[in-house]
């Protein structure tokens, strides 16, 4: 019997964290507050604002930091050959695990950052460097193996690991060591893992990326398969003027204050259709 409910963040950059807080605020504003959630499943993007949801931190500040801006972050973009790549692996592998192998492989095989110059940068962008004591999933995927994982606060790794190995865009930024393994975007198996939620009587997915190719299924087929099982689901993605605000590149901070902006916009847009669930 399905019961409870859930709020599915999904990935997309730092502008996607951006938006999510910018719509998680508009929301909470009109006296719709998703951030009280039985369950948050939090990949990439959506892992920080899982967590910084989860710290308690109130959405009104998240918005001021999502505005104010951040030192701390780096530019960076996925260039042409990246994206090649990126491209391949979907046009060739239909096994999640395969896919996530080439992903690992492009990840390993990458010049990036130092890791502790990338946890420094994740553990900036977290109000609380604690797992709550409220259930919170953070996706990440074997960078050798292809194997997709869920952290939790029971599997003893700490939070700004398992965000920023959430947060490991392959050939971008270095995968991240957990337990001896290293672990890179939880985006490379699903751009939301909305199926995490499977059991859930409500679920609200945001999800700033839409689209799934190969092995990595869109995200209106998880939407429509929580469905079947009987949840109420609304999914809510950037709008044509949102997507303009945000920009081409998901991963230049300088976009970060008009993506927010973005999204505070569209939460009042929104807000009926996620209510007529959420309520």
């Amino acid at each position: 019997m399905v019961q409870g409910d859930a709020l599915v963040l999904g990935g997309g950059g730092v502008t996607g964290v951006a938006w999510e807080t910018g719509i998680l605020a508009g929301f909470s504003e009109a006296g719709l507050d998703l951030s009280n959630a039985d369950l948050l499943v939090g990949t990439s993007a959506g892992a920080a604002v899982g967590a910084q949801l989860a710290s308690g931190t109130p959405l009104a500040t998240l918005l001021e930091r999502q505005l104010a801006g951040s030192a701390q972050e780096m530019p960076a973009t996925l260039g042409p050959a990246v994206l090649a790549r990126y491209f391949l692996a979907m046009l060739t592998r239909r096994d999640p695990a395969e896919f996530g192998q080439a992903m690992g492989r492009l990840a390993l095989g990458a010049r990036t950052i130092d890791e502790a110059e990338r946890l420094a940068v994740i553990a900036s962008r977290l109000p609380s460097h604690e797992w709550p004591e409220r259930p919170l999933q953070v996706t990440a995927v074997n960078a050798r193996t292809g194997a997709f994982r869920v952290f939790t606060r029971d599997d003893g790794v700490a939070l700004v690991d398992a965000v920023a190995a959430s947060c490991a865009v392959p050939g971008v930024w270095p995968p991240v060591s957990v337990e001896g393994q290293k672990w890179i975007d939880g985006g490379m198996r699903s751009a939301v893992n909305a199926d995490l939620a499977a059991g859930r009587a409500r679920v609200v997915i945001l999800a700033p990326i839409t689209t799934g190719f190969g092995a990595m299924p869109p995200v209106d087929q998880q939407a429509a398969a929580l469905r079947t099982a009987g949840s109420a689901v609304v999914v809510v993605s950037p709008d044509r003027e949102a997507r303009s605000r945000m920009g081409r590149n998901s991963l230049d901070p300088a976009n970060r204050a008009a993506a927010a902006q973005a999204g505070h916009r569209q939460a009042a847009l929104e807000l009926d259709r996620v209510a007529a669930v959420w309520r």
